[in-house]
């Protein structure tokens, strides 16, 4: 069941604590004003080593859950092993949790810009994965 009148949450896995919080402090600064939707960044591991860890990326999720569903974005291969295999287990991530294929920074901030403004889950991960075409020439 889905909650309309709340945003969707976003989570940044990155291999690295220090690239997820910055890209999540980038994407809700670049939100603009007003209330942002609620990110988490779930990098390295527990000990703050590199890598990905299924309990960092469960509690931030379930963190920022507000019953709209979870994006959650990844920077690196072994990132989205750990994404897939949280959701086939069916129980370690909130329901209505989808992995985004995008670009990470600039899913990011498309991801959390769309749902500050009030998008549903499908208009997220769409802004998000349209992250792939910006041009920078």
């Amino acid at each position: 069941m889905t909650a309309p009148d709340q945003p969707v949450g976003v989570v940044l896995v990155s291999h690295s604590r220090e690239v997820a919080e910055s890209v999540a402090r980038l994407a809700a600064g670049l939100a603009g004003g007003g209330a942002t939707a609620p990110v988490a960044p779930a990098g390295g591991t527990e000990d703050g080593g590199l890598g990905t860890s299924s309990e960092l990326i469960s509690a931030a999720a379930a963190s920022v859950d507000r019953g709209s569903g979870v994006a959650v974005l990844v920077d690196l291969g072994s990132a989205v092993l750990t994404v897939k295999a949280l959701l086939a287990e069916g129980d370690e991530l909130p329901d209505g949790t989808r992995l985004v294929d995008a670009p990470f920074v600039e899913g990011a901030v498309a991801a959390v810009v769309s749902a500050s403004a009030g998008a549903d889950l499908d208009a997220v991960v769409a802004a998000a994965s349209e992250a792939y075409a910006y041009r920078k020439e």
